[in-house]
C-alpha cells in the first residue's frame, strides 16, 4: 500500500491542516489573556467565547449540506478566508486599544465559518486517498493536530511574551492564509447533489444517521462524553489546587492529557482492531476514572495518569471512528452526518459548563463529578448493547486495498 503522503492531493492537505492546527493551538491561551487583559472581567471572556461556540453549532448543518453540494475544497478555502479576516480584525484591535465588541463580533464570524469548516474535514480525506489509505491518513491529521495541541501553549506564551497577545491572532489568521492557499492547489472529484432544496438536503442527511443504529447510538454515547468533559474542565481546576497540591497537579494533569492524545493518535496508524466502534467506545468508558478519582481527592499521581490513558482513548477514538464514517457513508452524503455528528457530541459542552457549578454550589464538587463519571460509564459501555455496535467491523486493509484496485 502507497504510504498516503506520497499521493500528491493528501500531501496538500495534510499541510493545510498542520498549518492550520498550528495556528489554531496559539489561540485558547491568548484570548484568555487578550480579553481578560483588555476588561478584567471573566464574564467578558465567557461572552466570547460563547460568541465563538454558539454560532458555530447552530450552522453546523447548513455547513454540512453546503459542503456536500457545493464541493468540500471550495467551503473549506472560503472557511479558511473567512476566519483569516476575522482573527486579523482581532490581531489588528489588540495591536492598539482593544474594545470588547469588535472582538466579540469577530470571533463569533469566526466560529460562525467555523461550522463550514468541520464538516468538510471527512469528505476532502475520503477524497484524496483510497479506502485502505484512510485509517493510516486520518491517524497522521490526528497527530499533527495533538502534536499542535502540545507545542500551542507554549507557542502562544513566546509570542505574548515577545511582542503581545495581539500577533498571536495575526499568526494565526497567516496559517489559515497558507492554509486556504495549499487546498486552492488540492485536486478532487466533486459530485453534485440532486436535491432539490435544502430542506430535503437536511432532510435527507438526517435519513442517513438515524438508518445506521451504530451510528446516532454512539453520537449520543460521544455527547455525554464531552458533556463530561465540561463538568471536569470546569470543577478540576478548584480540585486540582485545593485539595491535591496546587495549580502545577492541573497543569501536569492537562499535559498528560495532551500527550495521551498523541500517543493515541499514533496507535490508531497501527492498530487495525476488527470491531473498532465497539472496542473504541469502550475505552472511552475509561472516562470515568479520572472523574471518580477526581470526586474522591485520590492522589495526583493516580488522578493524572487516570486521566493520560482517557485522553490516550479519545486520541485512538477520532481517527478510527473518522475511518469508519468514511468507509460506512456514501461519499455525497459525508459532509452532512460529518455536521451531524460535530452537533450531537458538541451540544452537551455548554450543558456541562452551566450546570457543573450550579451543582457544585448545591450539592459540593464530588456529586457532579461521580454523576458525570457514571453517565460517561453507561452511555459508553452501554453502546456494546447496541446489535450495530457489536457487529460493525472494518475490512482488513488488504481487502480495502483490493477493493480499491
Amino acid at each position: 500500500m502507497t504510504h498516503p503522503l506520497r499521493v500528491r492531493s493528501f500531501r496538500l492537505l495534510f499541510l493545510s491542516r498542520t498549518v492550520s492546527a498550528v495556528g489554531d493551538a496559539v489561540v485558547p491561551a491568548a484570548l484568555a489573556l487578550a480579553v481578560l487583559r483588555a476588561t478584567g472581567s471573566p464574564g467578558a471572556l465567557a461572552l466570547v467565547l460563547a460568541c465563538a461556540t454558539v454560532p458555530r453549532l447552530l450552522l453546523l448543518p447548513l455547513g454540512g449540506v453546503l459542503a456536500d453540494r457545493f464541493d468540500a475544497r471550495r467551503v473549506a478555502i472560503a472557511a479558511d478566508l473567512v476566519r483569516c479576516a476575522a482573527q486579523l480584525v482581532v490581531g489588528v484591535e489588540l495591536l492598539g486599544d482593544p474594545g470588547l465588541t469588535p472582538i466579540a463580533v469577530a470571533t463569533a464570524i469566526g466560529g460562525a465559518a467555523g461550522a463550514f469548516a468541520l464538516p468538510t474535514a471527512a469528505p476532502l480525506v475520503a477524497a484524496t486517498v483510497t479506502p485502505a489509505q484512510r485509517q493510516p491518513a486520518n491517524a497522521l491529521v490526528g497527530v499533527t493536530a495533538n502534536a499542535s495541541r502540545l507545542a500551542g501553549p507554549a507557542l502562544a506564551g513566546a509570542l505574548i511574551w515577545a511582542a503581545g497577545p495581539g500577533w498571536a491572532f495575526l499568526f494565526d489568521a497567516a496559517s489559515f492564509a497558507v492554509s486556504a492557499a495549499l487546498l486552492a492547489a488540492v485536486r478532487i472529484r466533486h459530485v453534485p447533489l440532486p436535491a432539490p432544496s435544502l430542506r430535503t438536503d437536511l432532510a435527507h442527511g438526517w435519513r442517513e444517521v438515524r438508518a445506521r443504529d451504530w451510528y446516532w447510538t454512539s453520537l449520543v454515547a460521544h455527547g455525554v462524553w464531552n458533556g463530561a468533559a465540561a463538568v471536569l474542565m470546569t470543577l478540576g481546576p478548584a480540585v486540582a489546587v485545593h485539595r491535591l497540591g496546587g495549580e502545577g497537579v492541573w497543569v501536569l494533569l492537562l499535559q498528560a492529557g495532551a500527550v495521551g492524545m498523541l500517543a493515541g493518535s499514533l496507535l490508531a496508524a497501527r492498530v487495525r482492531p476488527r470491531r473498532p466502534v465497539l472496542l473504541a467506545n469502550l475505552a472511552l468508558a475509561g472516562y470515568a476514572a479520572p472523574l471518580a478519582l477526581l470526586a474522591v481527592a485520590a492522589p495526583a499521581p493516580l488522578v493524572i495518569a487516570a486521566y493520560g490513558l482517557a485522553l490516550t482513548a479519545l486520541g485512538y477514538l477520532n481517527p478510527v471512528w473518522e475511518t469508519v464514517v468514511q468507509h460506512e457513508f456514501p461519499p455525497q452524503v459525508l459532509a452532512r452526518v460529518t455536521s451531524y455528528d460535530w452537533l450531537v457530541s458538541l451540544a452537551a459542552t455548554p450543558l456541562g459548563y452551566a450546570l457543573a457549578p450550579v451543582a457544585a454550589r448545591a450539592f459540593g464538587d464530588p456529586a457532579p463529578l461521580l454523576t458525570a463519571g457514571l453517565l460517561v460509564l453507561v452511555a459508553c459501555a452501554g453502546t456494546a448493547a447496541v446489535p450495530g455496535v457489536r457487529r460493525l467491523t472494518l475490512a482488513p486493509r488488504d481487502d480495502l486495498a483490493a477493493a480499491a484496485r
